[in-house]
């Protein structure tokens, strides 16, 4: 079975009601979710996921987190601030070693929820995309389509846009994508182009949808609120820009938890994000993005002065004549 198998046919799709927009599909009817999740790097992925993996857990859903970003850092929280073993490492020592790569070499576990780092190659030594395209190939060897979850979710680095890191939307490897941003420019920008890679791969007959923003470190400015708004997408959670959130996560705490100060923040998530319909996202045209901002805090009051040669050079040019043979019109 290939991976586009595992999800919503065309037909399904076709027959779906509307939401949001007419066009719009039906939310996945397969007993395996998988979404993935994009956004700025340091935006708070990797802290999102971890919470809300967790609570999914609690609740009872079975839950794989997959790590799929270079930094291999997606798994950091959960496991206390302990590396986790990255697949293309391991695959690699074993191959050298002569043996095969078992399961128990790269997932490992915490209360219920399953988790593991593709991993990536060395800073200048190889490419990103192609080091995650290797990882989901290996993910296969170990038999990916036969495991029984209810949620996996795909930890990718958003701001990189090569065809590795998108490969959950280009290949319809994933129901739906979400996206998680705050009230700056540069993760709306990320998360506005991620929406446009959703409806571009939708026009040539792809079927990933966007299931919403989260507002993650939301100081209450309102600018992701009216992105999510202008893209056609909903809000699955705000998670505020807390002192007490900032200071646990730092010390690698989960605060996802039932019964914890923030348990009803991150079970509304987590019923959000199981619920959420693949939504054809709206992106914004740059000018567009930019509005949703004032004007001095990303400088459209700037003029843009054309340069001249004299500037480039710095100095005043003197004309040269022509080498150009100009031929009469031909009578």
């Amino acid at each position: 079975m290939s991976l586009a198998q595992s999800f919503l046919t065309a037909e399904e799709i076709a027959n779906a009601p509307a939401h949001l927009e007419a066009e719009a599909p039906a939310p996945a009817t397969k007993t395996t979710q998988i979404i993935a999740i994009y956004g700025k790097g340091g935006i708070g992925k990797s802290f999102t996921l971890a919470n809300l993996s967790y609570m999914l857990a609690q609740q009872g859903r079975k839950v794989l987190l997959i790590g799929c970003d270079p930094k291999s850092d997606t798994t950091s929280l959960l496991f206390g601030g302990r590396a986790c073993p990255t697949i293309i490492e391991t695959s690699t020592k074993k191959k050298l070693a002569g043996d095969q790569v078992a399961i128990g070499d790269v997932c490992f576990k915490r209360d219920g929820v399953y988790a593991m780092e593709l991993g990536g190659p060395e800073v200048g030594r190889g490419c990103g995309g192609r080091g995650i395209i290797h990882g989901f190939e290996l993910l296969e060897k170990l038999g990916f389509h036969e495991w029984g979850f209810d949620f996996v979710l795909l930890d990718f680095l958003g701001d990189v846009v090569c065809g590795g890191f998108g490969l959950p939307i280009a290949r319809d490897m994933c129901q739906k994508v979400i996206v998680v941003g705050s009230n700056d420019l540069q993760s709306l920008y990320v998360a506005n182009n991620v929406c446009s890679a959703v409806e571009y791969f939708r026009k040539l007959g792809g079927n990933v949808g966007v299931g919403g923003l989260v507002i993650n470190k939301d100081d209450g400015t309102g600018e992701a609120q009216a992105f999510a708004a202008a893209a056609g997408i909903p809000v699955l959670a705000s998670i505020p820009a807390d002192d007490d959130i900032r200071k646990k996560s730092a010390n690698y705490e989960i605060i996802g938890r039932p019964g914890g100060r923030w348990a009803g923040l991150f079970e509304e998530l987590a019923t959000n994000v199981a619920e959420a319909l693949p939504n054809r996202p709206k992106p914004l045209s740059q000018d567009a993005l930019l509005n949703l901002f004032n004007g001095d805090a990303v400088g459209r009051h700037v003029v843009l002065e054309p340069a001249t040669m004299e500037d480039m050079c710095g100095a005043a040019l003197k004309p040269k004549p022509s080498l150009e043979i100009v031929y009469d019109d031909a009578v």
